[in-house]
């Protein structure tokens, strides 16, 4: 697909509800645009409300009756694995759909969809492994033990920057404990969701499990997140939007699982090994075009080595390739939709205007290889304070915020000064140093001497406003389960009934 021109054609798509591909209730549609070439490519269901709780009704049947409620938990393992299997099948064309649509590296959504299966291997497996307990219970003549059950429907929201991979950190664990689910996709990304349902498909799971209702926040996801039938809202995106989600969702009393924003510190020591701190600054930022929660957006770095190393960053940030996604080589794409592009340029202004020097880019990128792309230039700004704007607000594009800091104390109350607690990165040689700073970052995740590393086994989510709850590994498929107590009496007689037993 590399250079291939967009075609006069828009792809026409579809939503998948209980089992069948449709329309929206309306007939209404909207385009979906390659972030590389400004230009729309594919048409997509603009879903409301009588689409939400048409999915919500199949989802909730599928739960309550049918093949699906009836199958074992190793039967629905290996439904899963098998999905995973179909997977590894299709990676290659869903890593290109997914590129067409959100801007991001072929290179890296190539790794990404190839890893992917792994999610519905580790859950497929885990699926027959969650197991009760027999209490040894204090009142005589009782036997107690508990099970661990599924909540009923599930209502996931993906976002736009990951979505496929995001997907996977809610459906398998939803699945594998026995959810029903309704996704909704960022509007601005739908199409790889809808291509990975026809896969989906293949895979055996009986109509209704699964559902896709496509469209805009406030038409689909506000009707999905206060649907009476929905038990959990599983979600990842803004901190304003995952507020607005919790309050509505409060008002069902349902479960809730948030993966919002994160401001993270990215921080340098004067001991670390300077070639692989500016790796992992450069990874931290620059890859993905910034585009991801865990960004490492505040470079914290010690000030006896500052100035040193931020020319040796910019020195490596100014070889960056930018240009066309679908090439191997490019490292730096577009921003995924037009809104945001602005957002990333309106953050640039502001640090401008609040006195950060800047070291590196600055603007759009005018470059001939970026065509009529979203692009905006790796950009460094140097002079930060931690009180400014660009170091407490999450920008969600290619922009670093350089700060200086002198002591361990100072890095960490610099690190902890902001509202998001998603991540952390730590670059030391310092073995000491790299656990204390480990304990005293308050983030939910914290990586040392490397950046960006996530996995199905290892759970993942923030502190502080980054959200609630937790994904990926043991932790997250109870988060999709409630417990029952089960009582059973061994007694001969029923004693005394007004008294408590």
């Amino acid at each position: 697909m590399q250079g291939q021109p967009e075609s006069a054609v828009l792809e026409d798509y579809k939503m998948l509800i209980d089992g069948q591909w449709v329309a929206s209730a309306t007939g209404a549609c909207f385009e979906s645009d390659n972030p590389y070439t400004g230009r729309p490519w594919a048409l997509i269901p603009r879903g409301g409300e009588a689409d939400v709780d048409r999915a919500v009704h199949a989802a909730h049947r599928a739960f309550t009756t049918g093949e699906w409620p009836r199958l074992t938990a190793s039967q629905r393992g290996s439904l899963l694995r098998n999905l995973a299997d179909l997977l590894s099948d299709h990676a290659a064309h869903l890593a290109e759909i997914e590129v067409r649509d959100n801007g991001k590296l072929l290179a890296e959504m190539g790794a990404q969809l190839n890893y992917l299966p792994q999610w519905y291997y580790y859950y497929g497996g885990l699926a027959d492994k969650i197991e009760g307990s027999v209490i040894p219970i204090d009142k005589p003549g009782h036997f107690n033990y508990t099970r661990h059950e599924p909540l009923g429907v599930v209502g996931a929201i993906v976002p736009w920057n990951s979505p496929l991979l995001l997907t996977a950190w809610k459906l398998a664990p939803a699945l594998a404990a026995g959810n029903t689910v309704v996704l909704k996709p960022s509007e601005y990304t739908s199409a790889s969701l809808l291509e990975f349902m026809k896969v989906f498909e293949q895979a055996g799971f009986p109509p209704g499990v699964v559902n896709v209702v496509t469209g805009f926040g406030a038409e689909a996801g506000a009707p999905l997140v206060a649907h009476p039938r929905v038990a959990k809202i599983a979600f990842t995106g803004s901190e304003k939007t995952g507020q607005m989600i919790y309050e509505t969702a409060a008002r069902g009393l349902k479960r809730v699982g948030l993966e919002l924003g994160g401001k993270s510190p990215n921080i340098v020591f004067d001991d670390a090994d300077m070639d692989n701190a500016v790796k992992g600054a450069i990874s931290g930022i620059f890859a993905a075009t910034g585009q991801t929660c865990i960004a490492g957006s505040r470079l914290l770095v010690q000030r006896t080595v500052h100035d040193e190393f931020v020319d040796r960053l910019v020195a490596f940030a100014q070889t960056a390739r930018m240009g066309d996604p679908m090439r191997r080589d490019t490292q730096v794409g577009p921003v995924t939709n037009k809104p945001q592009y602005q957002k990333v340029l309106d953050y640039i202004g502001i640090a401008k205007q609040e006195g950060a020097e800047t070291r590196l880019g600055g603007g759009k990128a005018e470059r001939p290889e970026c065509g009529d792309g979203w692009f905006v230039e790796p950009t460094v700004f140097t002079g930060v304070r931690n009180a400014m704007r660009i170091a407490q607000e999450e920008v969600f594009g290619p922009v670093l915020a350089v700060i200086p800091f002198d002591d361990e104390d100072e890095a960490v109350a610099i690190g902890n000064d902001v509202v998001y607690g998603l991540a952390a990165g730590v670059w030391t040689r310092d073995i000491r140093r790299a656990i204390t700073m480990a304990e005293r970052l308050q983030a939910g995740t914290v990586w040392v001497n490397t950046y960006r590393a996530v996995s199905y086994m290892s759970p993942f989510g923030g502190y502080k406003r980054s959200g609630l709850g937790r994904e990926n590994g043991q932790d997250a498929i109870k988060d999709y389960m409630q417990t029952k107590s089960v009582w059973i009496s061994t007694a001969t007689e029923v004693p005394n009934p007004f008294v408590m037993r």
